[in-house]
């Protein structure tokens, strides 16, 4: 009986019920084509990569990842799952699935900078005809946006990539066109929510630039940022003077678009029909004039 014959017979003799891990384990190894990874296909028993292929992808100790799938031997760490998402080619779902069984909650947020958003999502957001609607990062950059966002909160497209950031907007020199008359307590709240934000999709160091930025550019934020307040963005309500349409009064939810905690769906519905109406002749004055195209 030659080497490899042995263990995929020894790996069908010990296999037990063992635990969801250790399914779920045996399960994505089944999946992988050993001709795909380079490795010798002759003599395999039972389908996929065998344990010990697996613990050499992982860096892994044979013997430990053996008795995971048994259900055997602990708690593994967040360091030996993550060495085994790589060793199996796991997705990102996966990978948080492997974390949800082996530990009982998901990995630490890897953030990713978003160059945009997919066709879908942004169909999603021109759905809404009299609900401004954007999508904003982990940093509050704005990466998609519909014509009443451009047309009531502010012309997206007519900045450099780089301005279009939310708290830029807020505490730059100029401001936003439409900021309300509780600016204040509103500052407050988006700064609070920001650090939450920030803190939520792993990207703390990625926002050390634009907070010194900031910090350097507005007092005000300076002191906001130094009270460490967190707070949830949630909903509420917004009161904006827009220097066209005078008051409008919007009320927001805030979405996690799934599998991404890097981005965040913001809609801002009219309260009252008259609101609505204010929203939909600014719509078409800005497409009269072509302003708001993404």
């Amino acid at each position: 009986m030659t080497l490899s014959y042995y263990n995929d017979w020894q790996d069908r003799m010990t296999d037990t019920s063992g635990t969801p891990l250790g399914a779920y384990l045996r399960d994505r190894r089944a999946r992988i084509d050993p001709a795909a990874l380079g490795l010798p296909t002759g003599r395999r028993r039972t389908p996929g990569l065998r344990r010990e292929e697996v613990a050499q992808r992982a860096n892994i100790s044979p013997t430990w990842y053996a008795w995971l799938e048994q259900g055997r031997g602990g708690a593994p760490s967040a360091d030996v799952l993550n060495r085994i998402a790589v060793g199996l080619m796991l997705t990102e779902a996966e990978r948080e699935h492997l974390f949800m069984l082996g530990l009982g909650r998901p990995p630490q947020v890897r953030y990713r900078a978003v160059e945009g958003v997919a066709p879908r999502l942004q169909r999603l957001l021109d759905a809404f005809e009299v609900s401004p609607a954007l999508i904003k990062t982990a940093t509050w950059d704005v990466v998609a946006w519909n014509r009443a966002a451009a047309a009531v909160l502010t012309d997206y497209g007519a900045l450099a990539p780089r301005e279009r950031n939310i708290l830029k907007l807020i505490f730059g020199p100029s401001r936003s066109r439409t900021a309300p008359a509780d600016w204040q307590d509103m500052a407050r709240f988006v700064v609070a929510a920001f650090r939450a934000d920030a803190a939520r999709a792993g990207a703390v160091s990625e926002v050390a630039d634009l907070v010194a930025e900031l910090c350097a550019s507005s007092p005000e934020f300076e002191a906001m940022w130094r009270d460490n307040e967190v707070r949830i963005h949630g909903e509420g309500t917004k009161r904006l003077n827009h220097p066209l349409a005078g008051e409008i009064m919007l009320e927001f939810s805030s979405f996690a678009v799934d599998a991404r905690p890097d981005l965040g769906l913001i809609v801002y519905n009219p309260m009252t029909p008259q609101d609505a109406e204010r929203i939909r002749t600014l719509c078409g004055q800005a497409c009269q004039s072509g302003r708001g195209a993404l």
